[in-house]
């Protein structure tokens, strides 16, 4: 990933250089990805550059937000759309920013994003994909080898990825086995508790007399 230093900030109606991010202040980010962003700031960490803001949802359902973490080291340009002239709630003090637990929340979000990509890029079905992704809520270490999955590189499930297709890697571990066993069982039940009841549709005959 690429740092972009040549940010510009600007006022919407002035642009002058500006370098304070109020509580309450409407802003619109562009980063160097190409991704625009628009909302009300909530928190800035001066020291990380990581600024807070609160965004409509995607969802489009009222009196919902989406909230960014934004990370001003890869913005191009913050355009400042209202600033805020009134103190909000008496103070223009920003709210303190837990960054070890933000930063914790991103890595966690790469680290999702990057499953997503390994599973939709092995070839598979959906039905894998989603147990898949379902074994790493568990379990962090599982990849793909060809079209099996391998977890802890003790176990690995071959198609069609049913409980009796876990198998041991090796001599393996049969607690790792019957573990990851454990795990693809549940999801299957899951599943099948999750699909609605078929309606089943009665003929009807004709009466005889």
């Amino acid at each position: 990933m690429r740092s972009c230093n040549t940010m510009k900030c600007t006022m919407a109606d002035d642009p002058e250089e500006f370098n304070l991010f109020s509580v309450g202040t409407i802003v619109s980010c562009k980063t160097c990805f190409g991704d625009d962003f628009e909302g009300e700031v909530i928190a800035f960490d001066y020291q990380t550059k990581i600024l807070f803001i609160k965004c409509s949802s995607k969802s489009g359902k009222a009196n919902v937000h989406d909230m960014r973490m934004i990370n001003l080291d890869f913005v191009e340009d913050v355009v400042i759309k209202k600033e805020v002239t009134t103190p909000v709630n008496g103070t223009q003090t920003l709210l303190p920013l837990n960054i070890e637990k933000l930063s914790g929340r991103a890595k966690q979000h790469v680290k999702e994003r990057q499953r997503l990509v390994t599973a939709l890029t092995a070839g598979v079905g959906n039905e894998a994909v989603r147990l898949f992704l379902a074994i790493t809520k568990t379990i962090a270490e599982v990849t793909w080898q060809g079209k099996n999955i391998v977890v802890m590189n003790q176990v690995t499930i071959t198609p069609p990825y049913r409980p009796e297709n876990c198998k041991p890697i090796g001599k393996g571990d049969g607690d790792a086995v019957n573990h990851v066993r454990r795990i693809v069982e549940k999801y299957f039940k899951d599943q099948a508790q999750a699909q609605p009841p078929q309606t089943q549709q009665t003929q009807s005959r004709p009466h005889l007399q």
